[in-house]
């Protein structure tokens, strides 16, 4: 029988079994470079801020373009393999963080991480196909093929392709899941009265709410218009409510009416907000932040 009759009945030959690797390859690399692409964007715009989540935004940035290289210059399956986990760790801190809190930081819904949510997913689906295609053939050795170990994991080759497929459904469903799922309430905002006191804050007064979380304005606001809304207010909750002033307390307190009704409080013609990057009360990460279309200022006892 003709070569090119028995290579159409088995299957692709050698030749397009490589130009699918360089495209898994490239492909994953790709993905990783496009993920550290989105997470340096949010580490520079204002996620550097944070406790703990900015180092951890860096070494992910880091992380992701160095894998990336390493798979698309060499296209080791090691660093494809270790690209794979790493794609599903980030993207299981993501989900933690946004049902829960990691490292005391509850992150909220946006499309930067819906996006990166997505790639994440693909990433491992790609890099996983890329680590589990088959084994190039070699003729035996002295050794016969190391053993038998290479034929061995040619054979356990097709399992995996079947364990990674069923994962990245897994995976898929739970980021799905998750984003489907209504938002845990904010761990600070506004309440029927709003409790306005002032605290000492690495060494500054500054204004707090009731629990003690810093108060922050926006530079595009005006006295008597918030420009906050969507996006920017899951990050920076308005704070609402009746307002009153406690001791220490100076400044001429009001409120102002938001858009879709409710009213905000203000000091001194100021909308005040407060941050979900402040972990804890006694915290003023937002401060001086480019984030979300203006600049933050902590909300100072002087106004």
């Amino acid at each position: 029988m003709p070569e090119t009759a028995r290579v159409g009945a088995d299957g692709p030959g050698p030749g397009s079994s490589r130009w699918q690797g360089l495209a898994l390859r490239v492909i994953g690399a790709g993905l990783l470079f496009a993920t550290g692409a989105i997470h340096l964007d949010l580490y520079l715009t204002g996620y550097r801020t944070i406790p703990t989540i900015g180092w951890l935004f860096l070494l992910q940035v880091i992380t992701a373009f160095a894998l990336g290289t390493i798979i698309l210059v060499w296209g080791s399956r090691l660093a494809a393999a270790a690209g794979a986990g790493f794609a599903v760790a980030t993207l299981g801190g993501y989900l933690l963080s946004l049902r829960v809190s990691l490292f005391g930081f509850r992150e909220v819904r946006t499309t930067a991480g819906i996006v990166a949510g997505v790639i994440e997913v693909a990433t491992f689906a790609v890099l996983a196909a890329f680590v589990l295609q088959p084994l190039p053939e070699h003729q035996p050795s002295g050794r016969a093929t190391h053993d038998g170990r290479v034929e061995r994991l040619q054979h356990a080759m097709p399992a995996g392709r079947w364990a990674a497929a069923a994962f990245t459904v897994v995976i898929s469903a739970l980021l799905g899941l998750s984003l489907a799922a209504e938002e845990p309430a904010s761990t600070s905002g506004g309440s029927a009265n709003a409790l306005l006191q002032v605290t000492k804050i690495h060494g500054a007064s500054v204004l707090t709410d009731a629990r003690g979380y810093t108060l922050y304005w926006f530079a595009p606001d005006t006295p008597s218009k918030s420009t906050c809304y969507g996006t920017c207010a899951a990050y920076w909750p308005p704070l609402t409510g009746r307002p009153i002033a406690g001791p220490g307390v100076t400044g001429k307190v009001g409120t102002i009416g938001r858009t879709g009704g409710g009213s905000q409080v203000t000091y001194d013609g100021h909308p005040l907000y407060t941050y979900v990057g402040d972990s804890a009360p006694g915290r003023a990460t937002g401060n001086d932040v480019d984030l979300n279309g203006g600049f933050w200022y902590e909300m100072a006892e002087s106004g």
